[in-house]
Formats: C-alpha cells, sequence, structure tokens
C-alpha cells in the first residue's frame, strides 16, 4: 500500500493566548490535494488552529506556540524559519471578503508588486490565470480597472481568493468562508474548492456541516482545544467513532 504523501502535520501543538491553554496538543496529519475541513462548536479552537499553519497567530499579544507544525518536513516554528516565506507558501482566505479599496487588477497583482521580481506582463498573465482559476474571469475581464469594491460580496470574495493564489501558494486556508455570502455565491465557491485542490492542499474551517460534507476528504472534529476525532469525511460523518462527533453532527448541541 502506497505511504499518503502528507503535506502538513501537526505534532502536539499547543497554542497559548496568555495564562489561557486554546488547543491542547493537536496531532494530525493534512493530506496533499485533498481538503480537510475542521468542524466543531464556536469557540473549539478550529479558527485558532488553521491560523497556526501559516503562523498567523504570531501577531497575536501573548500567544505562544508548543509542538510543531511540518510544511514539507519543515517545522514552520523553527527560529531559522522565515515567517514571510511560511506566508507564500500557505495562503489564506478570511471569513468576509477584504479586498483592498483598488482596481480588480491591482488587488490580484498587489502580492506581486510587493515581491518586486516580475515585470509588467508577467504580473498581466499572472493576475490573469489567479482570476480564472478562482472562476472569476468571464465575469471580470472587461472590468479589470474597475474598483473591487463595486462588484457583489460573492465576488469579492473569489477575488481574495484570486488575490491568495497570485503568490502561487501550496496550500489555502479558508476560514469559513461561505460565511457572509448567499447560497449562490457559496455554491460557486463550493465548486471552486474542488478544483483548487488539484493543483494546491486545501484546509477550510466551516461551521456548515453539510458544506464540510460536501466540499471535504477528511474532517476533523474539534471540541474545547482538543481534536476528538479525524478520519476520512465520509467515516466521521456516517460511522463517527466518538459519541461526542455523533452528538454534534446529529445536532444535539453546537
Amino acid at each position: 500500500m502506497e505511504k499518503p504523501v502528507f503535506k502538513m502535520s501537526a505534532r502536539n501543538l499547543k497554542f497559548h493566548y496568555g495564562s489561557v491553554l486554546a488547543l491542547k496538543g493537536i496531532s494530525l496529519d493534512i493530506r496533499k490535494n485533498m481538503v480537510t475541513a475542521l468542524i466543531g462548536p464556536s469557540g473549539c479552537g478550529k479558527t485558532t488552529f488553521l491560523r497556526c499553519l501559516n503562523r498567523m497567530n504570531d501577531i497575536v499579544e501573548g500567544a505562544r506556540v508548543e509542538g510543531e507544525i511540518l510544511l514539507d518536513g519543515l517545522n514552520i516554528y523553527a527560529p531559522e524559519v522565515d515567517v514571510v516565506q511560511v506566508r507564500k507558501r500557505v495562503g489564506m482566505v478570511f471569513q468576509k471578503s477584504n479586498p483592498f479599496p483598488k482596481t480588480i487588477f491591482e488587488n490580484v497583482a498587489y502580492g506581486l508588486k510587493i515581491d518586486g521580481e516580475y515585470s509588467r506582463s508577467e504580473i498581466a498573465d499572472r493576475v490573469e490565470k489567479s482570476l480564472k482559476d478562482s472562476a472569476l474571469w468571464d465575469e471580470v475581464s472587461d472590468r479589470l480597472h474597475d474598483s473591487a469594491m463595486q462588484i457583489s460580496g460573492g465576488q469579492q470574495q473569489r477575488l481574495c481568493i484570486a488575490r491568495a493564489l497570485s503568490i502561487k501558494p501550496e496550500v489555502i486556508l479558508f476560514d469559513e468562508p461561505c460565511s457572509a455570502i448567499d447560497p449562490i455565491a457559496t455554491a460557486k465557491i463550493e465548486d471552486l474548492i474542488q478544483t483548487l485542490k488539484k493543483s494546491y492542499t486545501v484546509v477550510i474551517v466551516t461551521h456548515n456541516m453539510q458544506q464540510a460534507a460536501r466540499v471535504s476528504d477528511f474532517t476533523a472534529f474539534m471540541m474545547l482545544g482538543e481534536l476528538i476525532e479525524f478520519d476520512a469525511t465520509e467515516k466521521v460523518f456516517t460511522n463517527p467513532a466518538s459519541k461526542l462527533t455523533e452528538d454534534y453532527i446529529t445536532g444535539r448541541f453546537g
């Protein structure tokens, strides 16, 4: 049997907000080119864990991490690791779309211009590819120099995905990407996630269990900072190993 390829792994990860222990020794493996969903009630630690995967919690005052997070076997919390490089390899799309008050084109080109390594034609090519990969090109190709604030909420969220894709990450983290958009826009993002996993490794936090069941290959159920269960999504939803998981999925709490 072929050994599964793990893109990222958490090893006994503990996360402290000051004196509060928010993650209590999480260990799990994130498979390459698959979608891993993190589910659980509010305050269970799923977003905290997600933000640990690209060191976004570094900016939180009083934050402290113990344990390891490996990216292709490299501990991203090792002292010699450049956090900017980590965030280039592990992109993030937030709960609320946050386009910059710039044109559609400038939003996607932003990270490339900061890098400063690309010619104008390379930037234009990369912007077009990122918009195509985020299933937005056909809707905005004739509006690239309009303000990003003029497009719909669902389009803005896909624009933020395009912006994340433009710098060619290897992993994309989604923090409840559909919580602020309508069902039609949600369906587009879900379809997009299925397409993205061909080229990227995807981790999604979602409060919507049906969404986790639809889009993910593996599901982690968390509660009160602990990992209760982690398995193939179909197994977690149809034959959970833990009574807690079953109670959460069937709506007895949460």
